[in-house]
């Protein structure tokens, strides 16, 4: 019950989160969004959206802070006792795909995909695969480093975050995209 109460507290403000950003470039194709990037990264314009996305990302996959639904340390190591050898890599694969899977999308969100960091004649001849990896593992430092240095949330901590912190500030950002697109397409 715990997780999913938690999945779908954070998997509404992921998608509010993303609306503004298909209001704005007029496309949900990934590519369109990404070339929408290449003068300046939504990292930027929209900055609230990345942290509120980050967090919210976070959650989603379950990482710590936002472990609730393993509990390995209440449950004497949690899903570790539960499989072994074949299910147990399996279980990890699944996992570790979810995070590199929400942390590409952040990438082609709001830091430009496979865009050079600055748009200068000798960034633009290293290849897009690249910046795209480098982005990616960036993202996926920052999981690593927020995994080693924050405590765990309390469940009703958790539910105060996503209920009545995130998804109202997320409700906000895109009640103020819409009224900015309309006050400026007028």
């Amino acid at each position: 019950m715990r997780t999913v109460a938690q999945l779908i507290s954070y998997e509404i403000s992921i998608g509010l989160l993303i609306i503004p950003i298909l209001l704005f470039t007029g496309s949900a194709n990934i590519s369109i969004i990404v070339e929408f990037q290449r003068e300046i990264f939504f990292i930027f314009t929209f900055l609230p959206s990345f942290i509120l996305f980050f967090i919210s990302i976070l959650a989603e996959t379950n990482r710590i802070p936002f472990d609730l639904a393993e509990s390995e340390s209440e449950l004497v190591s949690g899903y570790n006792i539960e499989y072994s050898a074949i299910g147990f890599v399996f279980f990890f694969l699944g996992e570790y795909s979810n995070i590199i899977l929400m942390s590409s999308l952040l990438v082609c969100l709001f830091l430009g995909g496979f865009l050079p960091i600055y748009n200068v004649s000798i960034l633009t001849q290293i290849p897009g695969w690249f910046w795209f990896s480098f982005k990616l593992i960036l993202i996926l430092f920052l999981f690593i480093w927020i995994r080693a240095s924050l405590p765990r949330y309390r469940y009703d901590q958790l539910m105060f975050l996503g209920w009545k912190f995130i998804l109202p500030l997320s409700l906000l950002i895109l009640l103020y995209s819409f009224l900015t697109i309309i006050l400026f397409s007028a």
